[in-house]
């Protein structure tokens, strides 16, 4: 079984530091680097996608809200066509400092609330995914479950890969729940890892509700911005291993 692990990172802004991105690019497959709209600079965008180079780890734009105070996670109501500019604006700019960087971009993810609206909703998921393909046709969308997303991909010819988000309750379909509810956020090791096995065992996961419920993920999401993230990271990484081998969702062959 080939799994990847990312994490997203470079989402610090001038001096602040959020997470600590270099000791995880040691244990992650791929990175999702922050694009200058919900956290990250120009600096630290291409300081990130130098080290990841240097670690041989896959880099992908991490594309949200322009919401720097609220880190992304606060829903915008915003025109779909000017939704659409702020994607292919976020991925322009990861794409050039990866080229640069003598780096390439193999993926793209949508952070915070753009990501949940876009994964609940098929109407905003189609031109954002839309938008992707016009960009880069190759690029892979790594996405939490989410049929509005995978079917926009589906008509737009762009690969989907999924991501499970360990530390995070998802419904009964699949979506991530709100972090405003109690329990959305798992913060204990031992239930974040009997996740993890659970899926890799089982192919399952069991929703926020206790039920159940099928997932086929091709790569495990690490928080970078949690206490304690690179020991979870560690222990999710030796969880893997157990089972099979880490991979990032570029050299996946399904």
């Amino acid at each position: 079984m080939d799994i990847d692990l990312n994490a997203d990172l470079g989402e610090g802004f001038g001096p602040w530091r959020m997470g600590e991105d270099e000791a995880l690019l040691d244990i992650v497959s791929s990175a999702n680097v922050a694009c200058g709209f919900h956290a990250g600079d120009p600096v630290i965008m291409d300081r990130t996608v130098r080290m990841a180079r240097a670690r041989g780890v896959d880099v992908g734009a991490h594309v949200g809200f322009p919401d720097l105070l609220g880190f992304g996670r606060r829903p915008m109501q915003i025109e779909p066509k000017e939704l659409v500019a702020y994607v292919l604006y976020q991925l322009s700019a990861l794409d050039g400092m990866a080229r640069t960087a003598g780096h390439r971009m193999t993926h793209m993810s949508f952070h915070g609330a753009l990501g949940n609206m876009a994964a609940a909703d098929a109407a905003l998921a189609e031109p954002l995914v839309r938008a992707v393909a016009d960009f880069d046709p190759m690029l892979i969308v790594s996405s939490s479950a989410s049929r509005a997303i995978e079917d926009a991909a589906a008509r737009c010819g762009l690969r989907v890969r999924t991501t499970f988000l360990a530390d995070r309750a998802c419904d009964d379909d699949g979506l991530v729940v709100p972090r405003k509810l109690p329990g959305s956020v798992i913060h204990d090791q031992g239930a974040v890892l009997a996740r993890v096995r659970q899926l890799l065992d089982e192919g399952t996961v069991t929703s926020f509700s206790g039920k159940k419920i099928p997932m086929r993920a091709h790569s495990i999401l690490l928080h970078g911005d949690t206490p304690g993230a690179v020991d979870l990271a560690r222990a999710v990484r030796g969880v893997v291993e157990q089972a099979g081998r880490v991979v990032p969702i570029s050299k996946q062959s399904a």
